[in-house]
């Protein structure tokens, strides 16, 4: 069985026991957490339930592994003959879960 599931703005299709690196939420490591908007359920050469935009009643469980962050980026903005340079720098706080049980 899996699902596709909508968490920090992206979608992410997860299977029972899927190692997934997700942008954190309130939580802490060991904490185990719901993620309830599911775009859709299906088994494999079973049925599948597409949401409209969310499938009724489904929950996917997940375990808090770890807090991780991604990868350092650096944002240059430079307008050339101008004397205008910026430099700026993001790193993503991140959570790395592992999904253990889909309901639905």
């Amino acid at each position: 069985m899996f699902a596709v599931i909508r968490t920090g703005g992206k979608q992410y299709k997860v299977a029972k026991d899927d190692l997934l690196e997700i942008e954190r939420l309130d939580a802490k490591a060991g904490d185990k957490i719901d993620l309830g908007e599911v775009l859709m359920l299906g088994a494999e050469g079973g049925e599948t339930k597409v949401g409209a935009p969310l499938v009724d009643g489904a929950t996917v469980k997940a375990e808090v592994i770890d807090l991780t962050r991604g990868p350092k980026l650096t944002i240059f903005k430079k307008r050339r003959r101008q004397n205008y340079r910026r430099k700026n720098g993001h790193r993503q706080d991140l959570m790395l879960v592992k999904i253990l049980d889909i309901a639905g």
